[in-house]
């Protein structure tokens, strides 16, 4: 059987470690789960027990052909659907990874029995990507047992080892690598991004210099990190480059750090959380080096053997990661038409994209990674997430919304959320904090790395972060949804005697030039609408 843990609602209750230790564990000493999505059958009863008994069910499993075939025929039922396009339509996926096989899945359910293609690059059925960064580096889980639930289940032509090539916008077609075209009716695009590579290829073809985002990236360092090197170099501090360096200490292995930014995560949570990063990263025994870059890696019969730094300094290094950021995968798209760029492809809040005069495509979606959308909450600007939370709730909104009327059309509104597990804490983060001015702790002890830290922008809150408080995110995703002022004031619970802003410490970068006042209403996605409040 095949699992999967949204760590986006998890809240550290561990009743799944009680009831299946063999496969769910919580590391550390708080709330970070780490678990085996791909469980032997002879477990299959403990993990349903675990799954009836997680208090906010956030284990998702393979329940199989029949129970997905049963829920098909209900909501097929469902009013504001075109009855014809659901029985005879061609649906056209790009993109066969998280939000390519969550949608596909999502129009099954919701009564789609029309044809449906699903096109992906890579030769293998859609996985998870999160544990290719914990659960596979320390040798838990192998990369071959990181799939999806579900793949088995749903009906599709899957054209996976294939990548797409171009799109005919007129002729309603996708090119693909081997030459061929596939029609379509409707599309959904999810290519989602790419690892960026370091920049010099000399220095990447080096054996030991790896970026980490397919199975084969992760198939490759846990082989090299298994082989005990001497010490690895980890390029970059955001948070595959912060979970790459705390497995390094796990397994035992000398690991430094370079990161231009003053601070781990610093781009993500500010200054004032990154030096709470930076602490933990030293505490765990990372040699981290700030304001610093890696001029060049240099090899010895193509393998890495050192790298010299932007101080003048030289480590001694067996491997190197390069954890560098994503790239989206847009270039299939030039000439498109469509509004594609290097911040990904636009849409509007129902997921259906632009194209390049600012039109909105009736016939073309866009969801997960490479998607850009307007999120009300923020001043309308586009947002473009790298979230697992995001790619799963824009899926379901996009497919629902290809098989929908423009009446029964859902606006994808959700609040950003996201976590990260490393040196055994589990960091999780609700809003948009990177566009805030201050900062506070509401809740909790710094120095216990238990604490929940709010964001706010011009007196508003517009995020909220916790170290191992997940019981928290949902009470500060509902104070944002409502606009509620920072620093916000907390009637229910202990806070610090001394609760002062303070700046937040981002880097410089564009942010909005003014914010709309909006609240978000209702929770079911029917009736979930953004309401502008009067000044």
């Amino acid at each position: 059987m095949k699992l999967v843990v949204d760590l986006t609602r998890c809240q550290g209750y561990a009743q799944c470690a009680f009831l299946a230790p063999s496969v769910f564990t919580m590391h550390g000493d708080g709330e970070a789960l780490l678990y085996d999505p791909d469980p032997s059958d002879d477990m299959r009863e403990r993990v349903l027990r675990a799954a009836a008994a997680c208090p906010v069910q956030a284990i998702v499993l393979d329940r199989g052909p029949a129970e997905n075939g049963e829920r098909t025929a209900v909501a097929a039922r469902r009013a504001g659907m075109d009855e014809e396009f659901l029985k005879t339509g061609r649906i056209v996926i790009v993109g066969a990874s998280l939000a390519g096989a969550r949608a596909a899945g999502a129009l099954r359910y919701e009564g789609f029995t029309g044809s449906l293609t699903v096109i992906g690059d890579e030769p293998c059925d859609p996985y998870d990507r999160p544990p290719l960064s914990k659960q596979v580096q320390e040798g838990w889980v192998s990369p071959e047992h990181t799939g999806l639930p579900r793949r088995q289940a749903i009906d599709a032509d899957w054209r996976l080892g294939v990548a797409a090539t171009g799109l005919d916008l007129a002729g309603k077609q996708v090119r693909l690598a081997d030459e061929t075209t596939v029609p379509f009716d409707r599309l959904l695009i999810a290519t989602g991004v790419r690892a960026r590579p370091w920049p010099d290829p000399a220095e990447a073809a080096l054996q030991g210099v790896f970026v980490l985002r397919t199975r084969e990236d992760a198939d490759g360092l846990r082989r090299s990190l298994a082989a005990r090197p001497g010490r690895v170099l980890v390029i970059g501090a955001g948070f595959t480059g912060s979970e790459v360096a705390s497995v390094c200490r796990e397994l035992d292995l000398p690991v430094t750090v370079v990161e231009a930014g003053p601070a781990p995560l610093v781009a993500a949570l500010g200054g004032v959380i990154g030096a709470v990063a930076a602490d933990m990263h030293r505490a765990a025994g990372v040699d981290l080096r700030t304001g610093v870059k890696v001029a060049a890696l240099e090899g010895d019969n193509g393998r890495l053997r050192r790298a010299r730094l932007s101080d003048g300094s030289t480590l001694d290094v067996d491997v190197a990661v390069a954890a560098l950021g994503g790239v989206r995968n847009v270039e299939w798209l030039a000439g498109s038409g469509l509004a594609a760029g290097r911040w990904g492809v636009a849409c509007d809040a129902g997921c259906r994209a632009f194209d390049a005069n600012g039109l909105v495509t009736d016939d073309v979606f866009v969801a997960g990674d490479i998607a850009r959308a307007p999120q009300p909450l923020f001043g309308y600007q586009f947002l473009a997430l790298e979230h697992w939370g995001n790619a799963v709730s824009q899926a379901e909104v996009a497919a629902h919304n290809m098989i929908s009327s423009q009446a029964a059309r859902w606006p994808h509104l959700a609040v950003p959320i996201f976590w990260s597990t490393q040196f055994g804490i589990e960091i999780k983060s609700v809003g948009v904090p990177s566009i805030a001015d201050e900062v506070v702790i509401t809740q909790g002890s710094v120095a216990d790395r238990r604490f929940v830290a709010a964001y706010g922008r011009r007196g508003r809150l517009v995020g909220a972060v916790t170290f191992n408080q997940s019981k928290w995110l949902e009470f500060y995703q509902r104070q944002i949804e409502r606009g509620a002022p920072f620093p916000p004031a907390l009637h229910t619970v202990d806070q610090p005697a001394d609760i002062r802003p303070v700046p937040a410490g981002f880097p410089a970068q564009p942010i909005p030039t003014q914010d709309a006042t909006v609240v978000l209403t209702g929770y079911d996605p029917a009736d979930r609408r953004a309401t502008l409040l009067p000044q």
